[in-house]
């Protein structure tokens, strides 16, 4: 091997070493799996408590859409049915539906077509007993990250008696676990609010 070839072997390895290692691979994918959860997470909240929004304004089994937008834009709208009757217990199953939602202007969320877009609730001793539920979503990210964010979390809480009829979510005692799953890796979900 000339001197010339050797050089050029060893600057291919150079460049090999730095491209391979220079990115924090790991770390990065972690915290870009963290931030596609983040910027969902106060929409998750939002999603249920629309979902209480339609509960409490419900005269049939069906849910009117409820909507709000986004911090810096676009909507987030819940759908669905509610059980009827005088039961004190009751279930939710509702449909998400996400049209470039944005919290922070950086990051937008978008239902991924034919994919699952539910929550669903289940209440328990209305008014003062608890809250159980899941949600799944597929989301197309776009803005500083892409690519499709699939949630699959669950909660529980209390309930507490709001004014008349209405039943609210106790603040500070709805627990949110579960996973977000993006192209970066797995971010494991564990909240309270």
């Amino acid at each position: 091997m000339n001197r010339r070839t050797s050089m050029i072997s060893a600057l291919a390895l150079f460049v090999g070493l730095i491209g391979s290692s220079g990115c924090g691979a790991g770390v990065n994918s972690e915290e870009q799996a963290r931030r596609a959860y983040l910027g969902l997470d106060g929409a998750i909240d939002k999603a249920i408590t629309l979902g209480f929004a339609g509960f409490n304004a419900a005269s049939s089994a069906n849910i009117s859409p409820q909507m709000t937008t986004g911090a810096a834009g676009d909507t987030l709208k819940v759908t669905g049915q509610v059980d009827q009757g005088a039961s004190a217990n009751k279930g939710m199953r509702l449909i998400t539906e996400w049209t470039g939602y944005t919290d922070d202007g950086k990051l937008t969320y978008t239902s991924v077509a034919g994919q699952p877009q539910t929550l669903d609730m289940q209440l328990k001793n209305i008014p003062t007993g608890t809250l159980t539920g899941t949600m799944a979503s597929s989301l197309t990210m776009a803005g500083e990250l892409d690519g499709v964010v699939t949630l699959a979390l669950a909660f529980t809480g209390n309930l507490e008696a709001g004014s008349g009829t209405q039943v609210n979510r106790k603040a500070g005692t709805t627990r949110i676990t579960g996973t977000a799953t993006s192209p970066a890796g797995v971010y494991q979900v564990d909240i309270t609010r």
